[in-house]
């Protein structure tokens, strides 16, 4: 980054001040990953510097005889690696594209029945604080209240009661899987549209450690970075019947020109994301959260649901007397990287909730295995016994970015390596 070092010093500084933060911290935010350096470079290149409004040989710009090709290769790469019959590789992130999707196949009041924020959902679901819970009437189903799971009779009561249009399953906060077959049922049952939103769990789809939507789902929205391991972008695959109304809904309804460089790098995640080792990763990412769960209930931890299948932890911080965000803040000293969580039926407010948050996709890219999950679940446990410890924590702190430093971090090359 010799260019940007000479013109910015201030950015190209805080830049490689983050690079040395990721390198010596584990990182356990589930939404957050580390790609590739060949995404990067992709990322980075020069097709920032073109604009390309409409689609493969529809544009309203001249010269993209390259972008074109490109464009195409990344839509037949998802609709491969997924088994789609259409994809849209140009959605800025993920609420975009799942709002694309309500704008594409609802009327304006038309009802979605999707999970509630505080047990697991997303906001782009339909929670009344975002625009998607105001421009369509919307329904929420939660989980139980004794096990902390989708009780799925419950929802199909929900639906038959509420008779939506579009049925959304999904989750940000949910650490067991989605059973897709059942919610496509539940749609089929009451004439429903369903939009299953996999951005968390899109590589373990991939790598089959985690059934996929397919062919259940009408409409498939994902982000492509989480477990998917790409940059920050998103994709909406469908069946055939809607492909024009989501692209007229993504181009021109919602947004202008598609990032170029982003899809480039698209590309190169699914790629990657096509080969046999992704398929041992996505497994692997599942190994390491159970092996982190199983050792945190063995040490006294209140686990959401009672463990995982997927990529995440939900953890009920209440039998510990430590509020969420006071131990995500003391973890965050001892370079463990988690957020603090609203946990369902959770009596505390959102921004001091119950709970934290863990995931394994980061630490599983760096090469990091059952042991070293077990390690940092007992780094955890100290740091939640010595919250208010500040000296104890550095130590563990010291620690912590000893064990790092054995596991390079994809995509990274710090000064002097």
């Amino acid at each position: 980054m010799q260019a940007l070092k000479e013109t910015d010093p201030e950015i190209y500084e805080l830049i490689r001040q983050e690079e040395r933060y990721q390198v010596e911290s584990v990182r356990l935010i589930p939404s957050e990953n580390y790609v590739s350096r060949a995404v990067l470079e992709a990322s980075g290149s020069v097709l920032t510097n073109k604009y390309s409004e409409g689609y493969p040989t529809r544009r309203y710009y001249e010269g993209q005889r390259y972008v074109d090709q490109l464009e195409t290769m990344v839509i037949e790469r998802a609709k491969t690696l997924f088994g789609a019959e259409h994809a849209n590789v140009q959605p800025y992130s993920g609420s975009p594209a799942n709002l694309a999707v309500y704008c594409a196949l609802l009327k304006p009041g038309d009802k979605i029945m999707g999970m509630a924020l505080p047990h697991g959902g997303h906001l782009s679901h339909g929670w009344n604080i975002s625009v998607t819970g105001q421009f369509w009437k919307s329904v929420q189903y939660t989980v139980d209240r004794e096990t902390r799971r989708l009780d799925y009779d419950a929802v199909r009561e929900m639906a038959l009661r509420e008779r939506p249009q579009m049925i959304v399953a999904g989750a940000t906060a949910y650490p067991r899987q989605i059973d897709f077959r059942i919610f496509g049922e539940i749609a089929k049952e009451v004439g429903a549209l369903l939009l299953a939103d996999i951005a968390h769990i899109a590589g373990l789809v991939v790598a089959g450690a985690h059934p996929s939507p397919f062919p259940y789902a009408d409409v498939v929205t994902t982000t492509v970075h989480k477990t998917l391991r790409g940059p920050r972008g998103a994709m909406i695959l469908c069946r055939k019947e809607f492909a024009d109304r989501i692209d007229r809904s993504v181009f021109p309804g919602l947004q202008g020109g598609p990032h170029n460089h982003t899809t480039a790098a698209i590309g190169v995640a699914l790629k990657e994301a096509s080969t046999p080792a992704f398929k041992h990763y996505g497994h692997q990412i599942v190994r390491n959260a159970r092996a982190m769960a199983e050792e945190l209930m063995d040490r006294g931890f209140d686990l959401v649901s009672g463990g995982t299948d997927n990529h995440l932890i939900l953890v009920d911080l209440t039998n510990k007397n430590v509020p969420g965000k006071k131990a995500a803040r003391a973890l965050e000293k001892a370079a463990i990287i988690c957020n603090y969580n609203t946990v369902p039926y959770d009596p505390r407010k959102p921004f001091n909730p119950s709970g934290i948050r863990l995931g394994t996709p980061a630490v599983t890219s760096r090469g990091m295995g059952e042991e070293q999950m077990r390690q940092v679940a007992g780094w955890i446990d100290q740091v939640i016994r010595q919250v208010n410890d500040d000296a104890a924590i550095a130590r563990i702190g010291e620690e912590v970015r000893s064990m790092c430093r054995g596991f390079p971090a994809p995509g990274i090359v710090l000064d002097g390596d």
